[in-house]
């Protein structure tokens, strides 16, 4: 079921999503729930991403800082 929803931007952000809707022959409400779509997906990555990395620390999958360090340094000189 389809909600609306209101918020306040600023006149430049509603014009220039105006005008890549146009230019895409879309609405605006279509390019904002795209948008809406692919922070959502990216938030749920990050978190996904996180609770990885806890999971693996309660486990003891540690890398040691100076193992780090030397990782990145050796990266640094390629």
């Amino acid at each position: 079921m389809d909600k609306t929803v209101s918020f306040r931007t600023d006149a430049k952000k509603v014009k220039a999503l105006d005008a890549l809707a146009a230019s895409q022959d879309r609405d605006r409400s279509y390019l904002l729930n795209e948008a809406i779509d692919h922070y959502l997906d990216l938030q749920q990555y990050h978190i996904r991403l996180i609770e990885q990395g806890i999971r693996q620390a309660d486990a003891g999958e540690l890398v040691d800082h100076n193992e780090v360090e030397k990782i990145a340094t050796k990266h640094r000189r390629k």
